[in-house]
């Protein structure tokens, strides 16, 4: 790709240093939007912005379970990479397949991002939890560094693979500026963005809701839906058990400026996720001063943080637990002042977030 003009505030790379970069096909595909693959395009367009050649590989695969011509697909891409450089790989690809990095692990500088650990993705089985662990242990033992993107996401791959501290690094995402979101008063525009999978966590939201009817709120569910379609057909039945199909609205997946619109038009996110590495949603809602309502679930406390002066912007509940969501809820909707030192919290901590340029930064300085 042709490197655009250097974003301000990122440093140009040393002239000459390449970059090749492996991601799964349908990164860019529109029905199935993934904070993952955003990270995985912001961090290209960044590094390209700062001065590196960036070489893409899209390699096809049902990632992190591929059949052997997947294998050969990325073995393909991995022969095509030039002896001794630097290879960024993210870790839904290679931590599937660590028998083919071994074959290039020791002529490539390959570092490797872990999104969430493979294994933690939920309701996926035990057998295949610990199949996906073993595989991505033996790929993070092969690599010259582990980028990770929050800091308890860094402490769970050193624990479950016992990995060199220093071998792990921690680059969070960044996120765009955005328009701020008049409030109003009574909060009851709910939101909730991701797939429908049960790492996300919906059909608790839903059960919670259900435990709610009596209060005023519509809520609705952006996200994509062909992940999990059984758990996705779980959540629309739960709904429609529940006769809330007059106040939750399935959209599928939204992106651009119809996800703008959507954020614009909410008093508050709801993150019910039952594991979380980061969370970039929660930002994506506080750049825009708009509290959230999340379970305490991996990295989501550090990422919601905390205003110096008016505490978390939002509420942190008991992840797996529909009745403290319920409890989350009910809290929100019926105590003024539990909204009013959330939205003043969002409105300060939206003052604090880092932006793509300084997540670029930080990787850069892990390639260096």
């Amino acid at each position: 790709m042709t490197a655009p003009a250097p974003e301000p505030g990122v440093a140009a790379a040393p002239p000459g240093r390449d970059v090749h970069v492996v991601v799964p096909a349908g990164i860019d595909d529109p029905a199935s939007p993934s904070g993952g693959d955003v990270y995985d395009r912001r961090m290209c367009a960044g590094l390209a912005a700062a001065g590196r050649a960036v070489h893409e590989h899209a390699v096809p695969g049902a990632w992190p379970d591929p059949d052997p011509a997947a294998r050969d697909r990325l073995d393909t891409a991995l022969t095509a990479v030039p002896d001794g450089a630097d290879v960024l790989l993210d870790g839904l690809v290679i931590c599937g397949a660590p028998e083919v990095l071994a074959r290039h692990a020791g002529r490539v500088r390959a570092i490797v991002l872990v999104h969430l650990p493979l294994g933690d993705e939920c309701g996926i089985g035990a057998a295949v939890a610990q199949a996906r662990r073993a595989r991505e242990r033996a790929a993070l033992h092969l690599v010259s560094a582990v980028v990770t993107t929050s800091p308890w996401t860094a402490r769970r791959v050193v624990e479950q693979h016992g990995l060199p501290p220093a071998l792990v690094h921690v680059v969070a995402p960044g996120v765009d500026p955005a328009p701020s979101t008049p409030p109003r008063e009574r909060g009851t525009r709910l939101l909730a963005v991701g797939a429908l999978t049960p790492t996300k966590g919906h059909d608790l939201l839903v059960e919670a809701l259900a435990r709610c009817t009596e209060l005023d709120w519509t809520l609705r569910l952006v996200g994509p839906h062909e992940r999990d379609r059984e758990h996705a057909g779980a959540v629309r039945a739960a709904i429609a058990r529940h006769g809330l199909g007059g106040r939750v609205t399935v959209t599928g997946p939204l992106t651009g400026p119809d996800l703008d619109l959507a954020y614009a038009d909410a008093d508050l996110l709801v993150l019910p996720s039952r594991t979380e590495s980061y969370g970039m949603v929660v930002t994506e809602a506080l750049a825009r001063a708009v509290p959230v309502l999340a379970t305490a679930a991996g990295g989501v406390p550090d990422t919601l943080g905390r205003d110096r002066t008016h505490g978390v912007p939002g509420l942190l509940v008991g992840p797996g637990d529909p009745e403290a969501l319920a409890l989350g809820l009910r809290t929100w909707l019926t105590v003024p002042d539990v909204r009013g030192a959330a939205r003043s919290a969002a409105r300060g901590r939206r003052t604090e977030l880092a932006g793509w340029p300084e997540a670029v930064r930080r990787l850069e300085r892990v390639l260096a």
